[in-house]
């Protein structure tokens, strides 16, 4: 048999394990795995690693904070997401007061798919007014929203009581709450506390956000899903203390998943001292925390902690992040990571030694799609979406705005070295990325309605 493409020579790295074959793709599909095989057109993968699409199961493209919407839309964020081996994403709908859900969801829907150019779903965001709308769950979960976002700080918070409402109907209705887990009233008395001081520069943004009451925040959201034995995921994890939580929570037999970020795993709260607008750069939440917290965060990654890496993409570009600095906690909150994250995780990760190569597939890939139930993706067999990455360990890249393909025109990983990235991304069975020229079409990206359940 011919295939359509045949990618041959390389070393085929899934989560369970690492070997040499061709790889055989017809169509969209994945339709043989072997020797010899033959394709209409021939990828020679030799040297390289040949790995399932990385799946970021959590970014915000065209989200509007406050007066500003993050930089990147659907149409640049995908297309920098696959020149990092990213083929899969997860936004957010966040309905307006008087929407109902399914509304919210095909208004964002519509946006998406007159862009993306890889395939995508979303989380459905519930804060206080939609707790009258926990009825329309189940109607949302059956259009392809598997997940709910809750959050513990911002105007979006929920208290413990509206927590418990909220876990428990996204439990009956089988989905899965994903929570930004910070203890707010601790924050914001903090953030008075400092501003009354005068300590009004970005430094004291980490500093108003403790990192054991992130762990606080979850552990509490552990205990209440918990209680209405539903289960939860944890977004951007950024300190060891809050990962403990999560451990700890596992060890009782709390279905608990979690999750941390590449600004957790490669920076650090020194940039914060910077002069001027390189100081509010880096302010997202939870905050970049001390090195100390960084290399527990990589301790906690080799002994297997962390369920999944995402990126919590959300870039704000530089005149907005010094629109108003008279007080740190005005600066907008979001950094880019979206397409360094997959190679970013390799280079360091499996470099140092860290994590092997099998461990890198499955954090970035493999168990992200299981997770979220994204079942034709995040790994390589037969009859699997042909979302590929013929990748070179050997490749050697320097991050900065010009090598990267984010809108935002700064990167906090301005000088970071990588060694490893992508050659080939295919989405598909369509190469979409070939020696770092994109050629795929603007909106060919799909919804994934369906989903493992």
């Amino acid at each position: 048999m011919v295939y359509d493409i045949v990618i041959k020579n390389g070393k085929i790295v899934t989560a369970s394990g690492s070997y040499y074959a061709d790889l055989g793709i017809s169509g969209e599909k994945i339709t043989a795995i072997g020797e010899n095989l033959e394709g209409q057109r021939s990828i020679d993968a030799s040297g390289c690693l040949v790995t399932p699409g990385a799946v970021d199961t959590h970014v915000h493209l065209e989200m509007p904070i406050g007066k500003y919407t993050s930089t990147d839309d659907f149409l640049s964020g995908s297309r920098a997401a696959a020149m990092g081996g990213t083929t899969t994403f997860i936004d957010f709908v966040e309905p307006e007061e008087k929407e109902s859900l399914l509304e919210a969801l095909q208004k964002r829907k519509a946006a998406a798919e007159k862009k993306s150019v890889i395939d995508y779903r979303f989380h459905m965001t519930i804060g206080p007014p939609e707790l009258d709308k926990l009825d329309q769950v189940p109607l949302v979960y059956e259009e392809g929203c598997q997940s709910f976002k809750l959050y513990m700080a911002y105007g979006l918070k929920l208290n413990d009581g509206e927590l418990y409402k909220a876990l428990e109907a996204i439990g009956q209705a089988g989905g899965l709450p994903v929570v930004h887990a910070e203890n707010w009233d601790i924050i914001t008395t903090l953030i008075e506390k400092n501003l009354a001081l005068g300590n009004t520069e970005p430094r004291w943004h980490p500093r108003s956000r403790p990192a054991e009451f992130e762990a606080q925040a979850v552990a509490q959201v552990i205990s209440i899903a918990s209680y209405v034995d539903t289960p939860v995921h944890i977004f951007h994890i950024s300190c060891p203390e809050a990962i403990e939580q999560v451990v700890a929570a596992k060890e009782m037999g709390h279905p608990v998943t979690g999750e941390t970020c590449p600004q957790y795993l490669f920076l650090n709260w020194d940039l914060f001292e910077r002069e001027g607008v390189e100081g509010a750069l880096p302010v997202c939440s939870p905050p970049i925390r001390s090195q100390e917290a960084q290399d527990g965060l990589w301790a906690y990654m080799s002994g297997g902690s962390f369920d999944t890496i995402s990126t919590d993409h959300c870039p704000f570009c530089r005149s907005e992040k010094e629109a108003d600095m008279s007080q740190f906690n005005r600066i907008p909150g979001g950094v880019p990571s979206i397409e360094m994250r997959f190679p970013a995780i390799y280079s360091k990760g499996v470099g140092e030694g860290f994590i092997t190569e099998n461990e890198w597939v499955n954090l970035c890939c493999t168990s992200p799609a299981k997770l979220f139930g994204l079942k034709e993706k995040g790994d390589i067999r037969v009859g699997m979406d042909a979302d590929i990455v013929v990748f070179d360990p050997e490749k050697k890249k320097t991050l900065s705005t010009e090598t990267l393909h984010e809108e935002a025109d700064w990167t906090p990983y301005e000088g970071l070295e990588i060694t490893g990235w992508p050659v080939f991304t295919l989405s598909r069975g369509e190469v979409i990325v070939e020696n770092e020229t994109f050629s795929g079409e603007q909106g060919r990206g799909r919804y994934l309605k369906d989903f493992a359940r």
